[in-house]
């Protein structure tokens, strides 16, 4: 382990400013859902995320050519690049559907129970073995899941099921990125992402298109510029700090929901909401720690920014 890493956060200029680009990614990309969800009262998620993408590849692919040039865009896997498009359009039109019917920090709890459902799969799919701890955390999480939903009373709002069936296709997908070559790290998959975005989010658009009003047309952008802003800074966070130190910050989209709801929208989750959410953030951060020191044990961390180190986080979530 370096000298730097080895260092508290407060002590490391590295840790800090990971830190500080981990929160900045995080608020633009809660800022960008905050924009979908004010356009989706108009438009049909498949528009607004083939918009998004249109807007979105140029940058995305120029972030790409900058950080690792013209190798990242190479792909040995584009069938499963193609699957993980699919995968990830659906994803995102369901969480878009749930921010229709639901307060942002509330869809935002829901849908960060992707790592828990990382975690399942992991040892169901891959047969990787899981710590007791681990499995704790797991269980924890799931319940704050439920606390939030509410299943089975009067509270309970079919919506809900929109960013849990987000968490769950984005768990997917983070599985099926172990079946690509480590040779293809976090920038070339998120170009693809991105690119699948495009691609699959098109082959509908012609039964859903709707010509978007001239006032309308800032907020596409913003989806768009906020959301690339955001996976720039958190990519940056991941390559100059600690994963163990920055990761749990992906949690602070938690906090920025709440506040961009209540400015916007005037939400305010009920004690409930609340509680849930603290179970989900818990349980995340416990398992990206915890994967991440066990990574950082394993190996020695390359400066490069890979899929280990940020596929649990914001990074690996914006083109969600």
């Amino acid at each position: 382990m370096s000298t730097s890493t080895a260092l508290p956060a407060a002590q490391n200029p590295s840790a800090a400013a990971g830190i500080a680009c981990v929160v900045g990614g995080i608020f633009f990309l809660t800022l960008s859902d905050a924009n979908a969800k004010w356009l989706g009262a108009s438009y049909n998620p498949l528009q607004i995320l083939f918009l998004r993408a249109l807007i979105a590849l140029p940058f995305v692919m120029t972030l790409a050519l900058w950080l690792g040039g013209r190798r990242v865009l190479r792909t040995t896997h584009p069938g499963l690049h193609l699957t993980r498009g699919v995968i990830n359009v659906v994803s995102a039109c369901c969480f878009y559907l749930g921010l229709r019917a639901l307060p942002l920090a509330e869809a935002t709890a829901i849908a960060f129970a992707a790592p828990l459902f990382v975690t399942a799969l992991s040892v169901l799919v891959l047969k990787e073995r899981v710590d007791g701890r681990r499995w704790l955390a797991v269980l924890a999480g799931f319940a704050g899941v439920l606390i939030v939903v509410r299943p089975g009373t009067q509270a309970f709002q079919i919506a809900t099921l929109y960013p849990l069936t987000t968490a769950l296709l984005y768990a997917v997908m983070m599985i099926t990125a172990r079946g690509i070559s480590r040779g293809e790290g976090m920038l070339t998959t998120t170009f693809y992402i991105v690119l699948g975005q495009l691609v699959c989010s098109a082959v509908g658009l012609p039964w859903v298109w709707q010509t978007p009003a001239m006032q309308d047309l800032p907020y596409f952008g913003a989806v768009a510029l906020f959301s690339t802003l955001g996976l720039a800074l958190i990519t940056q966070g991941f390559r100059i700090g600690p994963a163990s130190v920055v990761a749990p910050f992906d949690y602070t989209g938690l906090i920025w929901a709440t506040v961009l709801g209540w400015i916007f929208w005037r939400e305010a989750p009920d004690a409930y909401a609340y509680l849930g959410a603290l179970f989900i953030a818990g349980s995340g951060v416990y398992i990206a720690v915890r994967e991440a020191r066990g990574k950082s044990r394993a190996r020695r961390p390359a400066p490069a920014v890979t899929r280990s180190a940020a596929e649990n986080s914001g990074a690996a979530r914006a083109p969600r």
